[in-house]
């Protein structure tokens, strides 16, 4: 295998989203001496791009700028999850992307993530697909939330639910809301007293 080098200060950064998180992530780097580009729909003038040394502003399946903006950087990250996989992907044919694609595959889908954290053994709270009528006549995660599968985050695209009648409810608004009824997930736990997140990173060496 061969050496790989740290990140040398003074190279640069791309950050795909330019949101508070790409804000505290290019703040964070000039610190450490590196430079960061942002690339977003809406980079021109975002939080993230008001403290970066530049930006690249297009649609997250532009590929010509997606390649322009590759162009100008040693290495791609992301600043959250709902990055399309297509622009991680996009990006990885011109730079190293780090994470790549695969922890975005898994945790921007809500339902995804949880099947591969049950298959590698790790404990989850209770939980059901909702993708039907039948799945809500099914359902025993209850009391518990419902959550989109996509999109969702800060609260966004969730609803407590107390017994199927609710449940077949908020399984319609968040449907009319987000266009994702076909696609949902019921969490028990809802009186749960405490909630615990785990961060775990791998380097490129293979160490977590």
């Amino acid at each position: 295998m061969p050496k790989i080098q740290p990140l040398p200060p003074g190279s640069t950064i791309g950050i795909l989203g330019s949101g508070q998180l790409g804000r505290m992530t290019a703040l964070a780097a000039a610190r450490l001496g590196y430079r960061c580009i942002v690339y977003a729909p809406d980079a021109e003038g975002s939080i993230a791009a008001q403290v970066s040394a530049g930006h690249v502003q297009g649609a997250y399946d532009d590929k010509a700028a997606l390649a322009r903006f590759a162009a100008q950087v040693d290495v791609v990250t992301y600043e959250f999850e709902n990055v399309p996989e297509g622009a991680v992907l996009e990006c990885e044919k011109a730079k190293p992307v780090r994470p790549g694609v695969k922890p975005i595959h898994f945790a921007q889908h809500r339902l995804r993530e949880k099947d591969f954290l049950r298959k590698l053994g790790i404990g989850t709270a209770d939980y059901q697909a909702i993708r039907s009528d039948a799945d809500i006549a099914a359902a025993t995660a209850l009391p518990g939330i419902l959550k989109t599968c996509t999109e969702g985050y800060d609260g966004k695209g969730q609803a407590r639910v107390t017994d199927k009648a609710s449940l077949a409810a908020a399984w319609q608004k968040l449907g009319r809301d987000v266009g994702v009824a076909a696609d949902g997930l019921v969490v028990g736990g809802a009186d749960a007293e405490l909630a615990q997140e785990v961060l775990l990173a791998e380097p490129v060496l293979g160490e977590v």
